[in-house]
């Protein structure tokens, strides 16, 4: 599985150039709160919040879990920025349960995240995104399932492509689209606050405790929605070597960016309720769609389209993340070392890149990837899945358990037959051919 990884980030690429090549820091301040916002902002808040409100029972306990969970979130943050000015590596999680636990823990977070969490996250995304941008075209009839997996791989294969080229691209592709999505947030909250004074709807608002849960259960799973449309809060971790002063930087993208994420998730969920009742909310499976029919008349197009924008920053984001999260997994020698060079023009990790590309790709051929999400996530949810489902369960401990047996002989097992390694030299040599001509051609 893996050949001997180097433990710095500097790779040569072939042996006849004296040069180390290595991840430039080229993340500031700015872009790290772009994809800090970019990931969280994804489709969650255009759709989740019928389940917030299901599972609270009512409109003041639903906006009270949506701001906690963005306390929650805060700490969580705050969290990680020691842990990644203290472990100064790219790779988040990964690194920090090497450098705290070993490297077995390690690797198995970075088998299931290898074959599970990364690529069925991304391609769900995509497929999110094709959905809402083709659906204009079948507006009496769901969205053909092919026509969504070819515009899925092709979002898919263009971000790998800009991520592949240069960093600054990827970042300016996060910034834009960061910004797409926060102005259709902002849009909701002015629309709401202009409804709000008109005194159009209030309805909401005149018994706001009116059917509040008291079952411990359902207020979990209340946080458990909420907390979903958070996720993403660790994603600059992976991209820790990247960032211009991250002793400084790393905190104050937090500071920033998990605040703004709040108040603003707030004030658009106070939006929502100005102009559609709970039972409403209920009713609709994209509540930011619905709110979108009952204002903005003939506009009301602009929704999907911003909706169709933010999982689009989504997918850059997780791509641009989730390639150094496999970069660092190869040069600690738990995948193969391949993948731990860098482009010598471009100074990104191509090869990473295109890995995760195909295993997303891989990924949209299936119609049960949602499935797969499933078994990602039972260990948050494991009474849930013992109760209710827990062949779930069972499989995803069964994944995490393959990743067992492969550490032993991908990385453990050190005397391997000599056609293993050569085998991987060539892909690795394959890899750095191409690269350099590619190189070249540009």
């Amino acid at each position: 599985m893996a050949s001997d990884g180097k433990k710095k980030p500097n790779i040569k690429i072939e042996d006849d150039i004296d040069q180390i090549i290595e991840l430039k820091q080229e993340i500031g301040l700015k872009n790290a709160v772009a994809i800090i916002v970019g990931v969280i902002v994804g489709s969650g808040i255009f759709i989740s919040p019928k389940g917030v409100l299901l599972e609270a029972g009512s409109v003041g306990l639903s906006l009270s879990v949506w701001s906690m969970c963005g306390v929650i979130s805060l700490v969580g943050a705050l969290c990680y920025a020691e842990l990644g000015t203290c472990i100064l590596k790219s790779g988040a999680d990964y690194a920090y349960i090497g450098e705290s636990f070993g490297k077995l823990p390690a690797f198995l977070y970075l088998w299931v995240a290898l074959v599970i969490i990364m690529p069925t996250g991304n391609a769900i995304t995509a497929l999110t995104f094709a959905k809402y941008v083709l659906q204009p075209l079948f507006p009496d009839c769901d969205v053909p399932s092919n026509a969504a997996r070819l515009l899925a791989a092709l979002c898919i294969t263009l971000l790998t492509f800009v991520n592949c080229t240069n960093v600054k691209w990827a970042t300016r592709v996060q910034d834009i689209f960061t910004v797409a999505k926060i102005a259709a947030l902002i849009m909701i909250i002015i629309t709401g606050i202009v409804k709000f004074a008109m005194n159009e709807q209030v309805e909401s608002f005149e018994e706001p405790w009116e059917g509040t849960q008291t079952n411990p259960g359902s207020i979990a799973f209340s946080f458990y929605s909420g907390l979903f449309s958070y996720a993403g809060w660790n994603y600059l971790n992976f991209v820790t070597e990247e960032l211009k002063e991250p002793y400084k930087n790393l905190p104050r993208a937090i500071w920033i960016s998990i605040p703004l994420v709040t108040i603003i998730y707030v004030l658009a969920n106070i939006s929502y309720f100005t102009v559609l009742t709970p039972r409403e909310m209920l009713m609709s499976d994209a509540v930011a769609v619905t709110f979108a029919d009952r204002t903005y008349g003939v506009m009301q197009w602009i929704m999907p389209l911003f909706v169709a924008c933010s999982t689009f920053g989504g997918v850059n984001g997780a791509i641009f993340t989730s390639a150094r999260l496999y970069f660092v997994g190869a040069r600690e020698g738990h995948l193969p070392g391949f993948l731990a060079t860098i482009s010598t023009r471009n100074f990104t990790p191509m090869p990473a890149l295109i890995f995760g590309c195909v295993l997303t790709l891989i990924m949209l051929s299936s119609d049960d990837i949602f499935a797969l999400i499933n078994y990602a996530k039972f260990c948050g949810v494991i009474i849930h899945c013992v109760k209710r489902g827990w062949h779930v369960c069972f499989i995803g401990m069964a994944v995490v358990a393959a990743g067992v047996p492969v550490y032993l002989i991908g990385v453990v097992w050190k005397s391997k037959p000599r056609w293993f390694y050569q085998q991987l030299d060539h892909v690795a040599r394959a890899t750095q051919k191409a690269c350099l001509r590619n190189n070249l051609r540009q």
